[in-house]
């Protein structure tokens, strides 16, 4: 009898011929993470313990959940051991839940939740409860092993980081797009994160809490390439040429085409924002569609139909909301105007732009760190 834990994706399992492909790359994850021995089933894949393992598992994408117990052989005798010993040392009642692959075992489903329930009372003199029990022990029969076990975690569910390549994702120090990051590597993208900031007396301040919210998103990720862009040149011209009403759409037109070289370095292949449309003027249909035509790459937008709330919650969930928060300036709140256009025309912006040397020489003056948890 074994202490493992056994993982349990969603989604992967969906992919045909190339599941394999996808299981690989959540192995990979997994180890990198945990630093443990992983095996490969049919299935699932099966973990070596270790006690702060859980920690760890509940942040990798394309996990779906996991059980933390023990790994014995398939005879019914063994089974019942295992279940004894998955026990916490306080509960009052309990049910079994079974799950058997293996059709060829002598007991079907229900036989084995008998059997095992029945052993648990003589053991230990507490009842079942299949409606709302304190422990439940499930029970995974496989071909040549048992999983047993009481500890059911959820993980983070869709696709591991890397199946989709990488991206570039704009992280403005907010609440909005440290979420998007997120929501792009659920979906099995590798991002490198970008912040164009501006020299304030706040600027010390700003990089601290940049870069914590980088750490906090290389949990989920493993490491996270930073790009720190200087903005303030850029910003100037900005504001010596441009109407303040159309100043914050060609900000955004420049981040687009300074995230585009930095992809082309990085070999990404889509830009990430955190842009939920109608929350802000910059955010209208028309004001995207100007911001957007400045990428020669596709724009993806994960939070685009997401109400506030709903992007609060997952920010609380993963970590980042209290970062978030903390005061700052970043470039943005420099540049927007009393009365912003919400119907931006394209010719009426790029007749304002001439910023191609000075957005090379950002690009160029970067500040570029690999930011590690593991």
């Amino acid at each position: 009898m074994e202490k493992v834990v056994v993982v349990h994706y969603g989604e992967i399992a969906t992919k045909g011929k190339n599941r394999e492909f996808f299981e690989r790359k959540l192995i990979n994850a997994i180890k990198r993470a945990t630093g443990r021995k992983v095996r490969r089933k049919f299935g699932r894949i099966e973990v070596e313990y270790a006690d702060s393992i859980a920690e760890r598992l509940k942040k990798i994408p394309g996990i779906k959940y996991f059980g933390v117990g023990v790994k014995t052989g398939t005879d019914i005798e063994e089974i019942k051991k295992a279940a004894i010993r998955s026990l916490p040392d306080e509960f009052n009642s309990f049910k079994v839940e079974t799950s058997r692959s293996n059709k060829n075992f002598p007991l079907n489903s229900i036989e084995i939740n008998r059997e095992v329930g029945a052993y648990i009372v003589e053991r230990t003199g507490k009842g079942v409860n299949l409606r709302n029990p304190d422990v439940t022990v499930w029970i995974e029969v496989c071909d040549r092993e048992v999983y047993v076990y009481t500890r059911k975690i959820s993980g983070v569910g869709g696709l591991p980081v890397g199946v989709a390549g990488r991206v570039v994702s704009l992280v403005s120090g907010g609440i909005d797009s440290p979420v998007a990051s997120f929501m792009a590597m659920k979906r099995g993208c590798e991002i490198v994160a970008v912040h164009f900031f501006n020299r304030t007396m706040h600027s010390p301040k700003v990089r601290e809490k940049i870069k914590i919210l980088a750490e906090k998103l290389a949990e989920y990720q493993g490491e996270v390439r930073l790009y720190m862009v200087p903005f303030y040149e850029i910003q100037l011209e900005i504001i010596k040429n441009v109407p303040a009403r159309l100043r914050m759409i060609v900000y955004r037109r420049s981040m687009m085409r300074m995230a585009n070289m930095i992809a082309e370095m990085e070999g990404c292949k889509a830009v990430i924002t955190g842009d939920n449309l109608s929350q802000v003027a910059s955010q209208t249909l028309d004001n995207l569609n100007v911001i957007y035509s400045a990428s020669k790459l596709a724009v993806l937008p994960p939070l685009i139909g997401m109400d506030k709330e709903e992007i609060i919650e997952i920010a609380r969930k993963i970590g980042t909301y209290d970062i978030s928060i903390l005061p700052y300036d970043d470039c943005c709140s420099f540049m927007i105007a009393r009365h912003p256009e919400t119907r931006a025309n394209l010719e009426d912006v790029t007749k304002y732009e001439s910023f191609d040397r000075l957005e090379r020489e950002a690009i160029e003056k970067s500040e570029v760190e690999d930011v590690r948890v593991f």
